[in-house]
Parts: C-alpha cells; sequence; structure tokens
C-alpha cells in the first residue's frame, strides 16, 4: 500500500551502456549544478534530473528509503554491466538537524556517467514513453580559474571558544559525555563560476577521500558513514585528530601524541559505539577493529576504526543512513542531548554540513559520507553579486578538553576547502 505522505513514485526507464574508457568523468557534468561522486578514480558524473524526492529535515524523517524502494519496484532496468554505480541510481544530500530549515533531496538525473575498475559506461533514465534513442554524453570545456572571497561566519574563533566553553559545561553537568561543536565561514565566489574546479582541486588534493558535489554541496569527505555492496555493510569510524608535524620528525611526535591521547581514545569510543548500536539490528557478524589505527591524510591523522558486518532483514544503503545519522562523530553522547546543546550553542543553522551525502542503487546498495570538508553553495540565491557560500568545521568536545586547542583544530580542518576556494 502505497504511504500517502510520499510523492507519487514515477516509472522510469533506465538504459546503461559499456563505453571507451573515459579519463576526465568531471567534465560530462554541469558547470554551474555538478553532480560528482568519486574516490579514487572510482567516479561518476550525472546531469539534470528525471525525478526528485524532496524532504524537510534528516534522512529518517519524510520518508526517502520508502519512496525509492517504490521507484525502483517500478523502473524498467536495461543494465548488462551490473557494476556498483550502474543502472538506476540517485544522489542524495541531507540536513544535519530534523528542525534544520535546509532542504534534503534525493535527484534521479537523467544521465549519468561512469568509471570503475578500468570500465566506464553511460546511463540514460528517462519517463517510461519518453524518446531514448540516444545516451551519448557530451563533455562541457572548463571555464576560467575563479578564487572565492571568505571570511568570519557568525562564530569567530573567539565565539567558538566560547561555545567550546560551554560544551565543557554542559559536559560537567552531566547532560553529555561528548558533543561537536562547529563553526562557520561566509563567502562567495563570482557569479558564473565553474564549480567542477572546486571538485576537481579536493579530488586531486584528496584522492582517499570521497569528493563529492550534490545540489550545491562541495567537499571532500575522509569519513565512510556506510557502504553497502552485495549483502556487506562497511563504515569508517573518525573521532579524533591532529594537525600534520612540519616535517618528518614532527610528523611521528603529532602521530604518537594522538595515539596515546587519553581524551582522544575516549572520544573515538563514543563514535564508534554509536555506530555499533546503530547497526546491530540491521546487520549479523558485526565486527570492528580492536584498537583505533592511524588514518594519514594530507593535513591531518584522524584515529580511525573500521566496521563491517553482514546486512539482514532487506534493509538498504537508505535505511542504514537513517538508522546510523547522526553518529557520535559528528554530534555527540548521548545523540539527542548533544544535539539539543548544538542548537544551543551554535549560533546558525548548520544545514547540511555533517549530514549525508551519496548515492543508492535500485538495489539498494550504495556508498554514503558524512559531508565534511565542504562549502554549501546558494545556487538558487546567486546574482551579479556572486554565488553565496558557507563552510563550516567542527570539533569534538569531551571532558579535559581544551577550547583553544578546539578552535585551531577546526583551522586545521578547514584547511582542505579553504585551500580550494582560493
Amino acid at each position: 500500500m502505497t504511504d500517502p505522505r510520499l510523492p507519487p513514485a514515477p516509472r522510469l526507464r533506465v538504459v546503461t551502456r559499456e563505453i571507451d574508457p573515459l579519463e576526465d568523468v568531471l567534465s560530462y557534468t554541469s558547470p554551474s549544478h555538478p553532480t560528482y561522486w568519486n574516490r579514487r578514480g572510482d567516479v561518476m558524473a550525472a546531469l539534470g534530473e528525471t525525478t526528485s524526492f524532496i524532504g524537510a529535515g534528516g534522512p529518517a524523517e519524510a520518508g526517502f528509503a520508502d519512496w525509492w524502494r517504490a521507484v525502483a519496484a517500478d523502473a524498467e532496468i536495461d543494465d548488462p554491466i551490473g557494476l556498483p554505480g550502474t543502472g538506476l541510481i540517485a544522489f542524495g544530500s541531507f540536513a544535519f538537524d530534523p528542525q534544520s530549515s535546509a532542504r534534503s533531496i534525493l535527484s534521479v538525473p537523467w544521465l549519468v556517467v561512469g568509471r570503475r575498475g578500468g570500465r566506464s559506461w553511460v546511463t540514460r533514465i528517462t519517463h517510461v514513453g519518453d524518446d531514448l534513442s540516444d545516451i551519448s554524453p557530451a563533455r562541457t570545456e572548463y571555464g576560467p580559474h575563479w578564487s572565492a572571497t571568505l571570511g568570519p561566519g557568525a562564530l569567530d574563533p573567539s565565539g567558538y571558544q566560547d561555545a567550546v566553553r560551554g560544551g565543557l559545561a554542559a559536559i560537567a553537568s552531566g547532560e553529555v559525555s561528548k558533543v561537536v561543536l562547529a563553526r562557520d565561514l561566509a563567502g562567495s565566489l563570482p557569479a558564473g563560476s565553474d564549480l567542477r574546479r572546486l571538485a576537481r582541486a579536493l579530488a586531486t588534493g584528496y584522492p582517499d577521500c570521497w569528493t563529492f558535489a550534490v545540489d550545491g554541496l562541495i567537499g571532500a569527505s575522509p569519513e565512510t558513514l556506510v557502504t553497502v555492496s552485495g549483502g556487506t555493510v562497511t563504515a569508517r569510524v573518525l573521532a579524533g585528530t591532529t594537525a600534520r608535524g612540519a616535517d618528518a620528525d614532527a610528523d611521528t611526535e603529532a602521530s604518537l601524541a594522538l595515539a596515546t591521547s587519553a581524551k582522544d581514545q575516549d572520544e573515538h569510543l563514543y563514535a564508534v559505539q554509536s555506530v555499533l548500536s546503530a547497526l546491530r539490528p540491521h546487520t549479523s557478524a558485526l565486527a570492528a577493529s580492536e584498537q583505533p589505527f592511524l588514518l594519514k591524510l594530507p593535513n591531518v591523522f584522524h584515529l580511525a576504526t573500521d566496521v563491517e558486518g553482514d546486512l539482514s532483514g532487506g534493509a538498504s544503503a537508505l535505511d542504514l543512513v537513517a538508522a546510523l545519522h547522526p553518529t557520535a562523530a559528528v554530534a555527540g553522547t548521548p545523540t539527542d542531548s548533544a544535539i539539543a546543546v548544538i542548537r544551543r550553542l551554535e549560533p546558525f543553522d548548520r544545514g547540511r554540513y555533517a549530514g549525508p551525502v551519496g548515492w543508492v542503487g535500485a538495489n539498494g546498495d550504495g556508498e554514503w559520507a558524512i559531508a565534511l570538508r565542504c562549502a554549501q553553495f546558494d545556487l538558487e540565491g546567486s546574482s551579479g553579486d556572486g554565488i553565496p557560500l558557507r563552510a563550516h568545521a567542527g570539533a569534538g568536545i569531551v571532558a579535559g578538553s581544551d577550547p583553544e586547542a578546539e578552535m585551531l583544530e577546526t583551522r586545521v580542518k578547514f584547511r582542505p576547502i579553504v585551500d580550494a576556494l582560493a
């Protein structure tokens, strides 16, 4: 029976065909509204929109998973390749907070170009009955280089340290054990800027991260929220961060300090436990490494733990996204109390920063990251004065956190997006 709260599921026709190997997949998406997903050379770019579901709040509020099941069940799919990302696919980006004014979206494009494992393909998605005679993709040349104007947002460095003190007071009172607090930067790009240049800079500089562009949200996240592939569920938990050293000796010292920090180990444990608790009802044989490992990125070290399990009960990637978000890595512990503290101490709406971003296929498989190291562009609000943007970076606050050190951590986390915008 159809849920009356959901928009009607359209009947879609999907055709995927293998094509000659592609090098610059990014050039096949829109300069002004790019849709892009890339990690370690497995890449997809999309154009247009055949249908979409736009809702308020986070991934659990509006029934995105049920709508997608209905769309996939009625679709006519011709996909002889069968790789992750071929066939029917939707790209999604969701608000962090259920009370956010930012829209959450699951969008089905009309053209997808992809490359994985040395094979390239094109997918055309239309409504049943529409013309599907030509599915060849076309490149668009890149526009000129640009640079952004950036400045303090609603919470400057001094105000952020005051917010951290507020978080420490909430911890001392027993309201929360951990809370993740963010600060923001605001700015703009010149009107008509080719946003693909930002995605390309991030993909080049951070190849081990998930580089994404979905509905005006562009970034390179090191954190996997969840991946579902062939019945296997994986996640990567990141919590606990330090800046890279200026030379090899300083690098070694920084990594050792992080690995032996009781404060960072506690912060990391909260995040791992929140992921395991969310995944257990949907998986069997769920396991996580006993000790975190050090994830080395160009600008920081993270404490990281990989989680893996077998999917059970027919859940899709979207079901798991709804179950997992928000993790303790981006909200805190306990979750509801941490979000209440965030609303009280952050003088802005995070929008889709720290929310889920990724893609889902017709069979429920998909890849989802947490939207970190990113900027949000107001594509509808752009004018002759430019394209407004806002970026965020946060840090996990636990007992023993130092306000100045946490502010400096956010500065390090801003570096990927700030450098790319420059």
